[in-house]
């Protein structure tokens, strides 16, 4: 049986000024600090003898390939990313960067920003621009509703608001 698999589909290249500002000082910690504890402790577990029985030689090892993968994808990715901080001209709809507020049956509210899929996390509601969801919701404005298909079936959510506000966990967002 073959390992090949077809390429996965491109992600958007679109990122907010705080998401740039975030891989960077990951790719800078990983390059910078990271890296080189682990390269340390390589050759500290190299310099034990034998390496074919060595778990901790194996494991750093490992743990190196996984750094410099992420280096390298970090490296590429930046260049390729751009940068999304301008506000769009109609303020009401959903765009990129926007914070809307979604009500998904019995009162149930979930409030969510479009962001590039490089820096979508579930914690603070940040959903990537490639999402279903965020698809569906895409240019339209408060009061709205909108039908999603979600992996668990089609659901009908009513957009309560939108607003393009700095964001929360980044006080250096203007």
């Amino acid at each position: 049986m073959s390992r090949w698999r077809p390429p996965a589909p491109r992600a958007t290249a679109v990122i907010t000024r705080a998401g740039q500002r975030r891989l960077a000082e990951e790719l800078d910690r990983l390059w910078r600090t990271t890296r080189p504890e682990v390269v340390r402790a390589l050759a500290a577990a190299a310099a034990e003898g034998d390496r074919s029985e060595n778990a901790e030689y194996t494991y750093r090892k490992k743990q190196l390939g996984e750094i410099d993968r992420r280096v390298r994808y970090l490296g590429k990715r930046l260049r390729e990313l751009r940068v999304i901080d301008e506000l769009p001209a109609d303020r009401s709809a959903i765009r990129f960067g926007a914070w809307f507020i979604l009500e998904g049956g019995g009162g149930r509210r979930s409030r969510h920003r479009l962001v590039g899929p490089d820096e979508s996390d579930h914690e603070p509601g940040w959903i990537s621009v490639d999402s279903p969801l965020a698809r569906a919701v895409l240019g339209h404005r408060s009061g709205d509703e909108v039908a999603v298909d979600l992996p668990a079936g089609r659901r009908v959510f009513r957009i309560e608001a939108v607003e393009y506000v700095a964001d929360p966990h980044d006080p250096a967002e203007p």
